[in-house]
């Protein structure tokens, strides 16, 4: 199976992180939980929330299968409506992964000992404080 990408949102934070990997989990749906040492992160446990195929089609949960099919859709992903009550039939992937997935969307249920930041190797970027804004003085017109 080819490497996967998988976008791991952490839910406490608000971020998400990306990886790679060559984890093969055909099979697994929508849904379904995996462990984090799978993907190298001792004692966090991630829920699968989605993904798209190598083409850039959705996976949604309501599509059973690992097929692509043209949905007749009112909301949800791979949908944007302009007006209420609209319907527009997209080709979206089904809920199951299989070879053809390229991206898995992941988020954190449970926490493990170390932060995330800390055990996918990647250093805590530190934004900078504002200074506190120096008075200046207005320039004084020299009048001659």
């Amino acid at each position: 199976m080819p490497e996967l990408k998988f976008v791991i949102s952490d839910p406490k934070s608000g971020k998400s992180y990306q990886k790679q990997h060559d984890l093969d989990l055909s099979g697994k749906k929508i849904g379904e939980t995996i462990t984090g040492n799978e993907l190298g992160l001792s004692g966090f446990e991630l829920q699968i929330t989605g993904g798209s195929d190598t083409a850039g089609f959705p996976m949604r949960k309501d599509i059973p299968g690992a097929v692509r099919k043209f949905a007749l859709l009112s909301r949800g992903p791979g949908v944007k409506i302009k007006r209420k009550g609209l319907k527009v039939r997209k080709a979206v992937r089904g809920n199951t992964i299989s070879n053809l997935t390229a991206q898995i969307n992941l988020k954190i249920t449970k926490y493990g000992k170390d932060p995330i930041e800390k055990t996918l190797g990647i250093e805590a970027k530190e934004e900078p404080k504002p200074e506190a804004a120096e008075k200046k003085e207005p320039l004084e017109k020299e009048v001659e």
